[in-house]
């Protein structure tokens, strides 16, 4: 039933429709109209952030916690631009996210008035649509239109524009409907392709699965589906960064994360596989690194609800256009009905060869004296938190991919880190929009203390909403990455890549009205942990590590996947894949 109602109004009730429990934002002259509709309900909860970047990460911590949409809404002009950086990360990551921006009165749109920017300009590249609404009456159907299209397809951000006149004035609503957009992405892939790829993995003998974010995307199902799969076949899988969860860390035929900081034995069944089944993943360059080295001898399958991501980086000799759950689904009745078939003899070999790899042990590591090393840290969080229903968001750095490296997922949508954009400052501010999907479960910010200052004013966030999220940083008092890369590329000249100024983290916890903890002596960090676990509200961890303490293994530019650098076991130096010391 159409209802006539206010443009701020509509939008409120068709967040309403949409099933939108949790809208973060933060208020402005452009917005007012919505904000005092909100107010005047109970149906949806709003979380004020101290900064519209970490609205729009929170929504990007909901949403992939979730699978669900998130919302965000935010003012004109330095409103919309602060949102710019949550917006480019969620279209690299395919997070599906709702950005409400306000406007100025369309009268005064080319005036350069008062906080007015040209939004739509602005958020065209780093959006997958975007719109600028000028009439009441065209509101609903756009807001409809923007839910489906964020969740359709490849997930991601879009966001709506609305001028404060528009806000003000009366028009017809329209209810959601069934079908609101000509944008129909196929979901089916074509059985034709998939039968090839079937055939092939019948005669493969060294196959491998290549996942990424795309399975966790599809859904739940998805991964049960993939996980039946890998079952059935015994076929190895790996992960990109974005991937992890969707096969079970603990499962017999996980190899760990692949790419740049990937587990040994991945990349070199990476690099020597004969049949490679990438399934949800985009061929990123921090996957890939140098393309014409990349897996050089294997037929390459390519699954993927996006068509412009097929043979945009890698050429592939199968492309299958379509939903990963959809895929998988075929891919399982079409293998089954042809006789469940595998060159098991040559798979049996292939995994020897695996076996051979995994026992080099690329993430050993020796924690002696009394500086924490930072593997151990982790080491130990996982080790004490892994039977909680666990949620881990991460900064940006060398701590993110220790994290990736050390903490293990069982299940899909529990791990939430920037992916793409590799941006500082996601975490915490993630870590909040997990806990308010989550309220009872345990949430933990794996972060260095670089990234975190980066948004830590969100402290007031979790403060006010009473959200007990757990920010466990990794403190070397450095640029870890940066100064890595300074270390081993730039001949040891670490220019700006520390900090002559951090704050006391326990001190700055306790201004917020949160609790502090410090830990500097691995002796007592387990029982440090247990503090910040048990503890009934947020948490800031600052646990002093290693200053110089390198993340390997790693794959130095310009090198193919089998050219790995990795920790050396007795000297300070690293050693390549056949165990040379590099200096």
């Amino acid at each position: 039933m159409t209802r006539k109602m206010t443009g701020a109004k509509m939008i409120v009730q068709a967040l309403i429709d949409q099933g939108v429990d949790t809208v973060f934002g933060y208020p402005g002259g452009a917005v007012l109209p919505i904000y005092d509709e909100v107010f005047q309900q109970n149906s949806i909860k709003h979380i004020l952030v101290r900064h519209e970047q970490g609205a729009v990460h929170a929504a990007e911590g909901y949403a992939r916690s979730t699978g669900k949409p998130g919302v965000v809404l935010v003012t004109s002009g330095p409103g919309a631009t602060n949102a710019v950086t949550g917006l480019t990360d969620a279209l690299l990551d395919s997070i599906p996210l709702v950005v409400l921006t306000g406007q100025v009165p369309t009268f005064m749109i080319g005036s350069d008035a008062f906080q007015e920017a040209d939004t739509v300009g602005i958020t065209r590249p780093c959006t997958k649509h975007n719109w600028l609404v000028k009439e009441t009456d065209k509101l609903s159907g756009v807001l409809h239109e923007a839910f489906h299209v964020a969740t359709s397809g490849r997930p991601g951000p879009v966001l709506i524009d609305i001028p404060k006149d528009v806000q003000f004035a009366t028009g017809t609503y329209e209810p959601k409907k069934p079908s609101v957009s000509h944008y129909q992405p196929p979901v089916k892939g074509d059985m034709q392709a998939i039968t090839e790829l079937v055939a092939a993995m019948e005669t493969a003998k060294r196959p491998v699965f290549y996942t990424g974010g795309g399975v966790i995307n599809s859904g739940p199902a998805a991964s049960q589906l993939l996980r039946e799969l890998v079952e059935a076949t015994g076929f190895p899988i790996t992960s990109t960064l974005m991937g992890l969860g969707s096969y079970p860390a603990s499962g017999d035929k996980w190899l760990g994360m692949l790419g740049m900081h990937g587990l040994y034995q991945a990349n070199m069944a990476m690099h020597d596989c004969d049949l490679m089944i990438n399934i949800g993943a985009r061929f990123d360059d921090r996957i890939t690194g140098v393309v014409d080295l990349f897996s050089p001898k294997s037929t390459k399958a390519h699954i993927d609800i996006d068509p412009s991501s097929i043979n945009k980086i890698i050429r592939v000799d199968i492309p299958i256009v379509g939903d990963v759950g959809h895929v998988l689904e075929d891919m399982l009745k079409v293998w089954k009905s042809r006789g469940r078939k595998t060159n098991s003899e040559a798979v049996a070999k292939w995994w020897k060869k695996i076996d051979e790899w995994r026992s080099i042990d690329c993430l050993k590591f020796e924690q002696k004296g009394k500086v924490i090393k930072p593997q151990y840290a982790l080491a130990r969080l996982e080790a004490l938190t892994k039977k909680y229903d666990r949620y881990i968001t991460t900064e940006v750095g060398q701590h993110q991919m220790w994290a990736a490296q050390y903490l293990g997922f069982e299940d899909p949508n529990r791990w939430m880190t920037s992916g793409g954009l590799g941006t500082m400052g996601y975490g915490f501010p993630a870590s909040i929009g997990v806990q308010m999907a989550h309220p009872d479960a345990l949430v933990i910010n794996v972060a260095g203390e670089a990234s975190w200052l980066m948004n830590m004013q969100e402290m007031g966030t979790a403060m006010q909403y009473n959200l007990p999220v757990k920010q466990f940083i990794l403190n070397n008092e450095r640029l870890g990455m940066v100064r890595q890369w300074q270390e081993l590329l730039h001949g040891e000249r670490y220019s700006q890549s520390w900090s002559e100024s951090l704050p006391d983290f326990v001190k700055l916890a306790e201004a917020f009205g949160a609790k502090g903890i410090l830990c500097s002596d691995p002796d007592d960090l387990d029982d440090a942990i247990m503090e910040m676990i048990t503890y009934d509200g947020p948490v800031i961890f600052d646990c002093l590590v290693e200053k110089h303490e390198n993340c390997f293994p790693m794959i130095p530019s310009g090198k193919a996947h089998n050219d790995m650098m990795l920790a050396g076991v007795d000297t300070q130096g690293v050693i390549d894949a056949k165990g040379s010391v590099l200096v």
